[in-house]
C-alpha cells in the first residue's frame, strides 16, 4: 500500500480519488482550503492553503505518490500555474512520483492532430470566461512538464470532455485508457467522478506510465 497525498483533496476529482484509494487499502492525506462537511472515512485531512509553499511541503515529504487536483477557483485564479509548477518542483525534491488531474483540451483528436485547445472552434464550445484557464491548463502539460528534470515521474491524466460536477454521470465500473489522443467515445466523451478515479487509482497502483499524458473515457 502507498501512502498518497491529494492536494485538492476535496474538490470533484480529488474527493472521488481520495475515497477510490482509501477503500483499496492505501494510505491518504488530503490537503485543502476547507475541511469537507462529511469525511471520507480513513482519510486524514490537512486544512491549509496550496499557495503556500510550507504548507505544500509539508504534505508532500514523506509521501510515495502526490496527486495535484487543484482547481483553478478561489485564490488560485490566474495562479493556477505557478502551483503546479511549485507542486511538481518540490514532488521532484522529495522524490516523489507525481500524478496530475488533467483537462480534455490538452488532447489530440487523432495521432497527429492539433490539440483541441489549439482549435478555434473547440473554445467556442466553452464560455469566454473559461478561455484562459483552459489555456493555462494546457500549458503545464504541454510546456511546463516536458522541461522538469528527467528525475521527476509524473503522469497527467485527462478525463473525457464531458467531467465534472455539472455532469456528474454514474460509476459504470469500467473505463478506457488512451494515451494524448482521446479515446473513441461511445457517447461524444464523457466519465463519471468515479470510473475516472478507479482508472486513476489503476494508473497509481500499476505505475506503466512515466512522464506521460494519458486519458481515460467510458
Amino acid at each position: 500500500m502507498s501512502r498518497i497525498t491529494v492536494i485538492g483533496g476535496t474538490g470533484y476529482a480529488g474527493s472521488a480519488i481520495l475515497a477510490e484509494a482509501a477503500a483499496r487499502g492505501h494510505q491518504v492525506t488530503a490537503l485543502s482550503r476547507s475541511l469537507p462537511d462529511a469525511p471520507i472515512p480513513d482519510v486524514t485531512y490537512v486544512q491549509g492553503d496550496a499557495t503556500d509553499e510550507t504548507t505544500l511541503s509539508s504534505v508532500i515529504e514523506g509521501s510515495d505518490i502526490v496527486v495535484d487536483a487543484i482547481a483553478p477557483r478561489g485564490p488560485l485564479v490566474g495562479h493556477a500555474r505557478d502551483v503546479h509548477r511549485t507542486i511538481a518542483r518540490l514532488a521532484n525534491a522529495a522524490g516523489v512520483g507525481l500524478f496530475i488531474v488533467g483537462g480534455a483540451s490538452s488532447l489530440r483528436p487523432a495521432p497527429g492532430a492539433d490539440r483541441f485547445v489549439t482549435d478555434p472552434s473547440h473554445l467556442g464550445l466553452i464560455p469566454t470566461e473559461l478561455h484562459d484557464e483552459i489555456r493555462d491548463g494546457a500549458a503545464f502539460i504541454i510546456e511546463d512538464l516536458p522541461a522538469t528534470p528527467a528525475t521527476l515521474d509524473w503522469v497527467y491524466v485527462s478525463p473525457a470532455l464531458r467531467f465534472g460536477a455539472h455532469v456528474p454521470g454514474e460509476r459504470l465500473g469500467r473505463y478506457r485508457l488512451g494515451d494524448e489522443v482521446a479515446v473513441q467515445p461511445e457517447d461524444g466523451g464523457a466519465i463519471s467522478a468515479a470510473d475516472y478515479a478507479l482508472g486513476f487509482v489503476d494508473l497509481i497502483e500499476k505505475g506503466d506510465h512515466h512522464r506521460a499524458q494519458v486519458n481515460l473515457g467510458h
